[in-house]
């Protein structure tokens, strides 16, 4: 196959025309009858023993032109590509424009390629970072937190129930004199307060004490679930069996040295208010560096083919799928459960498939322009502890994995890398706002 012209149509978009001599077209229609003539029969020949005019003759001169085609296409179009010079991006669209056994073939292919990425000023980029001091109070708020969940339920029978008490109760419901469905409960575990009853019954429940019978008189929301019973008036017969009420310990060294590693205290405290700014600074990291790639993404204004986007897409859809997958649902189980179809589960995820090709596009032009390179050293040394993490050899990931993907997987970490380095802190727009804000709040 020889390249005859090269020419670029449009944006990310170029047409090359190929040509294919007679002679090696001839060799690769015979290929072609001799992958196939074991499974062509015809009258008064054995299957498999069909001449090659005959079956011309029979079906036409062309029957094997096309295959014969794709057969030289498959072996010769990546060299004919890299002759080019051309770095796609989807599969090439091949339209025969002359093909006879005389003249070979004439072949237009029609190439979608990778965009060209002009990115400036990546360098020395600004971003807001809040950086949050950790309170006291806050660290109090977490004391308090840590208290709610050590605390355990004690009786109490020398009082009535209050609202937060957890009570044992039986209750009926009636409609008049009539008794309804549903509306009956015996040793009922709830917590006053939690909102799970009718609106009004746990706030009547309270202030009655053991043993105790009374009346609680509610009305049924008018959307409530059951339509007979909705907006209608119910007595419920109740009688509280058992109240208990939540045991919050205090923070003493006696109950520090019980649930963690510290003393006292003060030890405790200080290392949740370290532990808890640590967090808040890492908050805070990530907000930066999102801020950061959010700019990154919007210097990125070439025109980009949309196929890279529905690629990206579909990539992120099938890890979805392997997520269920590991979860044992099935992705059309998942689909109909939730009344999607695939084009629009897809949908959902162009958005970010977007993002996700120009952040890509913008490092990988980053890494070109700063000349990064990735060592043998450094290669070696990720995929060790790859191949450590997967309890394989470095050899065997290195026969698995694409290794100039890789490579580049590490150019444009570096490339992140070198713009997060040089980025700046600039909180001034933030605290603008904040500004603003606080005067349109005191007018």
């Amino acid at each position: 196959m020889i390249l005859k012209s090269s020419e670029k149509t449009d944006v990310n978009m170029t047409e090359l025309v190929a040509e294919v001599d007679a002679a090696t077209f001839e060799k690769a229609i015979d290929a072609v009858y001799r992958q196939q003539k074991k499974n062509i029969s015809m009258p008064g020949f054995r299957k498999g023993k069909v001449p090659r005019k005959l079956c011309e003759s029979t079906y036409g001169e062309g029957v094997f032109f096309e295959d014969a085609l794709n057969l030289i296409l498959n072996m010769e179009m990546p060299a004919l590509i890299k002759e080019a010079g051309l770095n796609l991006v989807d599969a090439p669209r091949v339209e025969v424009t002359s093909v006879s056994k005389a003249d070979g073939a004439t072949v237009k292919i029609v190439c979608v390629t990778k965009p060209e990425i002009h990115i400036a000023d990546y360098k020395g980029m600004t971003a807001p970072k809040d950086a949050k001091e950790i309170t006291e109070e806050e660290v109090a708020k977490q004391a308090e937190s840590l208290l709610k969940r050590n605390a355990k339920m004690v009786s109490v029978d020398d009082r009535a129930a209050e609202m937060g008490d957890e009570v044992t109760i039986d209750f009926e419901g009636f409609f008049g004199d009539t008794a309804f469905e549903g509306g009956k409960g015996e040793d009922f575990q709830l917590k006053l307060g939690s909102g799970q009853f009718i609106p009004g019954f746990e706030e009547q429940v309270a202030g009655h004490s053991i043993d105790e019978d009374f009346d609680v008189t509610v009305t049924f929301p008018e959307d409530y679930q059951m339509e007979d019973y909705a907006g209608k008036e119910a007595v419920f017969k109740c009688k509280i069996k058992a109240i208990s009420q939540e045991d919050v310990p205090e923070l003493t060294d006696d109950f520090v040295k019980e649930i963690s590693e510290f003393d006292t205290v003060d030890e405790w405290k200080a290392d949740t208010k370290k532990k808890m700014q640590e967090n808040a600074d890492q908050t805070a990291q990530v907000g930066f560096e999102n801020a950061l790639i959010a700019k990154l993404i919007d210097k990125v204004d070439d025109p980009i083919p949309h196929c890279m986007f529905e690629q990206r897409a579909d990539g992120l859809m099938q890890t979805f799928a392997n997520q269920l997958k590991r979860q044992n649902v099935d992705m059309d189980l998942y689909l109909q459960y939730t009344g999607m179809t695939q084009d629009e589960l897809k949908a959902t995820y162009l958005d970010r498939a977007e993002n996700e090709v120009k952040l890509r596009l913008a490092l990988e032009k980053i890494a070109e322009l700063e000349a990064l390179d990735v060592s043998e050293e450094e290669m070696d040394a990720e995929l060790t502890k790859l191949a450590e993490e997967n309890n394989m050899t470095l050899e065997d990931v290195k026969a698995r994995i694409p290794m100039q993907e890789y490579k580049t997987d590490m150019l444009v970490t570096k490339a992140l890398d070198l713009v997060k380095e040089t980025a700046i802190v600039d909180n001034t727009v933030v605290e603008a706002e904040e500004t603003a804000t606080e005067t349109v709040a005191a007018e």
